[in-house]
């Protein structure tokens, strides 16, 4: 009996052992976890940026969801809760508000996850690493190209993105630090559109309400460039008014191949995505030094070179 029993024993422990085996090798084998959280999907261009970096992810061997904050940072907070208990590993993270979405990062950071910024930067050093554009750099060299164009003189108007994106005031201050050094050059009206087609096209239309005899439009991406253009050509200005974007989508390269858009800067997001999850598998297979900013470099698009550039990109 005795040894029946120590026989029963013995069985139990071996059972439990092989069990907890078995489970050891699911969890080893199962694949972690990547969340790419983007501030919307409400615009081409972070769609773009969401899908390549969900797909370098995906290619990398790891499971990705894509999360859309919807602009609106109350919800980019839930999607980063959502992925502190929902066992993520790493976000690839672009930014709703350069300062309120810090605490979100450092929630994350905080919980063991890597945070990797694209395209949109937060006020911390406590992300992983930010992959950003050279938006300043980028608008010098449209503000020059804007100059030119205009002669160094008329009256323009400026479309802000959104205020509490850092992009918004790097952009209008690479584009200041020329322009501002022509006299002649003279802004008569600066509003926020929101990075928005709809809401510039409804701004522009307010603007001009007022200021007609205007020469031009910069603004802080393509979406506007692309409402100020309706606006404008509702208006029956859009030969008389030159307008200036910055991005590098789809449609505003058509644009500037058709003489309806004099210039562009093209931003890469796919470069940007692809760095970040290529990033995050560094950090998942145990590196931990990276550099806090990484700079993507961003180009001059106009009529003279627009047959080197596609959508988001340059042609192959």
């Amino acid at each position: 009996m005795i040894c029946n029993n120590k026989l029963f024993i013995f069985l139990l422990l071996l059972l439990a052992v092989n069990f907890t085996g078995c489970e050891g090798k699911q969890e080893e084998g199962s694949k972690k976890k990547v969340a790419v959280v983007v501030s919307t999907l409400n615009n081409p261009w972070f769609v773009v940026l969401a899908e390549t970096a969900a797909e370098e992810a995906r290619q990398l061997g790891y499971e990705v969801n894509i999360f859309d904050s919807q602009n609106n940072t109350a919800v980019e907070s839930e999607h980063f809760e959502n992925a502190i208990v929902g066992g993520y590993d790493a976000i690839l993270f672009n930014p709703t508000d350069a300062e309120g979405s810090v605490s979100n990062v450092v929630k994350a950071v905080d919980s063991g996850l890597a945070v990797f910024t694209m395209d949109r930067e937060v006020n911390s050093n406590r992300a992983t690493s930010q992959i950003l554009s050279d938006n300043y750099a980028g608008t010098v060299s449209l503000g020059k190209y804007f100059v030119d164009q205009l002669n160094k003189k008329g009256k323009y108007v400026e479309l802000l993105g959104l205020v509490g994106d850092n992009n918004t005031w790097n952009r209008s201050e690479g584009f200041h630090s020329v322009v501002d050094y022509y006299p002649d050059l003279v802004m008569v009206a600066q509003q926020s559109a929101d990075f928005d087609r709809n809401k510039a096209m409804q701004v522009m239309e307010s603007i001009l309400q007022v200021h007609k005899d205007i020469d031009a439009v910069f603004c802080g991406n393509d979406a506007m460039a692309m409402g100020a253009y309706q606006a404008l050509k509702a208006a029956g200005l859009e030969q008389q008014v030159k307008v200036f974007g910055f991005d590098g989508a789809d449609n505003v390269i058509q644009a500037i191949e058709d003489g309806r858009i004099a210039a562009t800067a093209m931003q890469f997001p796919k470069v940007m995505a692809k760095t970040a999850a290529i990033l995050a598998d560094k950090y998942m297979n145990g590196e931990r030094e990276f550099i806090q900013k990484l700079p993507v470099d961003v180009e001059l698009v106009h009529p003279g070179n627009v047959d080197h550039y596609t959508a988001y990109g340059k042609k192959k």
